[in-house]
């Protein structure tokens, strides 16, 4: 009896568990189910009121686009096509998942980034895989909460703010020129910019943000490897749509890696931060002392503004936020202007006579002066090398595109219309690439001809032709920062060698034939080498 007693209750237990088995795996089936239909039927939706855009074909209505976007060379050889056949704009679907619109023409971008940023989201699709990086920060942060920090910040890129960052700029280029010359000596002449380049805007920027000397020119740097390999994890996970649910992505020897870099990002950021709150604290002791010391007269760096910056309720940035702005600042600060210099390096170097022009107007510029040095009051001076350089900002942008949300709809040219969508919904992909390379809009758009932004050329055209910091209430806050760097760059470089195309050793070939690779910046496969030379001047100066 007791053994029968004992089965029927084991049979009971496993009917319980089969029914309760029964129940949840209907209940999972009917949630797959209902999320599928809420998607085919919000896919439906879109596609319908896009309509009005022109849209390339499609691999099927269901797949859309998915896998025609790359990161190639290919890539951007692809948006020219578009652009040569669209002319502004066209539709553009990733699967049922995100439905996009393509812009590539000033009288389509203008409405759009120049709307007012209380109605202006950045997307998940883009921005949402750099919040586990940049956290809340300014470049990823919407309405209330943006208007605030933008508030913050601005002060710290105040024209009295960057003329104290111009001796920097000097200095840490003289690193990188004293490495250059080494390797000279040692009768190396074929140089690749990119890596010496990013350390020493790197170099730059921890010094005018942090007041901190990291030697990073000089000794192998783990921080700028672990920027490198988030940027290529992050393009990764952008194409591979399965990766964009984080419970996946986690999981995977790609998010496994992520997590690694992102330690040492994170950490390093977050030291330098407590040392400079060190300094500061120390600084507001001494300060109260009869005999102030040295620091306590020092020029204020990013970190000792955004500190102290309050907003209209007295009320600064908590020690998440004072992070989240460095982490933003130290990603774009570095690699977008890393990658602005290599490109107008690599474009003089093909240019020979417009590297001599350059080079003439510095050295008119310096003649006299005891000290080969750029001033701040230098750079409004140097009218034809500003030139070349927003011409190389326009021919090879550091940042391909921006990517916007509206919580409106928004009237575009030809009675075309952008759905409202502040969570879910259509993603605006503004071309800088496209705008920058439209036949429509610049006459032979490949080619590199720095007089087209001569001011006698300029007339007529749109503002929103030339956008390589986007623009509007979301424009880039640190493009003047960056400016001034890249003009003291461009001309110490071009005072002290002579740039030619060099060669990559891997493929053998002249530079010329370089492939650009649009990652978060644009940089080029097998890296941008050039041929350098020391000039005689710079034999007198060394003497």
């Amino acid at each position: 009896m007791h053994f029968l007693h004992g089965a029927l209750s084991l049979a009971f237990s496993f009917t319980s568990l089969s029914g309760i088995l029964v129940v949840v795996t209907t209940g999972l089936i009917a949630a797959v189910v209902v999320w599928t239909v809420k998607l085919l039927l919000r896919h439906a939706y879109y596609t319908h009121r896009l309509s009005c855009f022109s849209m390339p074909p499609v691999h099927s209505w269901l797949v859309g686009h998915l896998g025609q976007m790359q990161s190639t060379e290919e890539g951007l050889q692809q948006v020219d096509e578009l652009v040569k056949t669209y002319k502004h704009s066209c539709s553009w679907f990733f699967g049922p998942f995100y439905h996009l619109v393509r812009i590539f023409h000033p009288d389509y971008v203008k409405p759009l980034l120049m709307a007012p940023g209380n109605i202006t989201v950045k997307d998940d699709l883009v921005y949402n895989h750099l919040r586990p990086w940049l956290g809340h920060s300014l470049l990823i942060s919407n309405g209330k909460e943006w208007a605030r920090k933008r508030r913050l910040l601005t002060p710290a890129f105040h024209f009295d703010i960057l003329k104290n960052y111009i001796t920097t700029f000097n200095t840490s280029t003289n690193t990188m020129h004293e490495k250059w010359r080494s390797m000279l000596t040692d009768g190396k002449t074929n140089i690749e910019m990119f890596n010496d380049v990013t350390l020493m805007t790197l170099d730059s920027l921890l010094k005018c943000a942090f007041s901190y000397n990291s030697n990073c020119q000089e000794s192998t740097s783990e921080y700028v490897s672990a920027i490198v390999e988030l940027s290529d994890l992050i393009l990764n996970r952008r194409l591979r749509i399965w990766h964009h649910w984080d419970w996946i992505y986690w999981r995977t020897q790609q998010g496994r890696r992520f997590k690694k870099a992102l330690s040492i990002v994170h950490r390093f950021t977050r030291e330098v931060v407590q040392k400079r709150r060190t300094i500061i604290n120390h600084q507001r002791m001494t300060e109260s002392q009869p005999d102030l010391s040295t620091a306590g007269q020092r020029r204020k760096d990013f970190v000792d503004i955004i500190l102290s910056s309050k907003d209209e309720d007295g009320q600064g940035l908590t020690n998440e936020e004072v992070e989240a702005e460095a982490n933003t600042f130290m990603f774009a600060g570095h690699d977008t202007t890393a990658s602005a210099i290599c490109w107008t390096l690599y474009n003089l170097a093909h240019h020979d006579h417009y590297q001599e022009k350059c080079r003439q107007e510095v050295m008119d510029l310096l003649q006299g002066r005891d000290e080969h040095e750029i001033e701040w009051e230098d750079l409004s001076n140097l009218p034809f090398t500003t030139m070349c350089i927003r011409e190389s900002l326009r021919l090879h942008s550091p940042v391909q595109a921006v990517t916007r949300k509206y919580t409106q709809d928004m009237l575009l040219p030809g009675n075309r219309t952008v759905p409202k969508g502040e969570t879910k919904g259509v993603i605006c992909l503004v071309s800088l690439y496209g705008t920058h390379h439209n036949p429509a809009v610049w006459s032979n758009p490949h080619e590199f001809y720095p007089l087209r932004f001569d001011p006698n050329n300029t007339s007529g055209r749109s503002a929103s032709a030339f956008i390589p910091f986007s623009a509007g209430p979301r424009n880039c806050i640190g493009q003047k920062f960056a400016l001034a760097e890249l003009r003291v760059v461009v001309a110490l470089t071009l005072l002290r060698f002579h740039l030619a195309p060099g060669v990559n050793p891997e493929v053998g070939s002249i530079s010329g034939d370089v492939r650009r690779l649009p990652q978060l910046v644009l940089r080029a496969e097998g890296g941008l080498w050039l041929q350098l030379e020391p000039l005689k001047l710079e034999e007198n100066e060394s003497e």
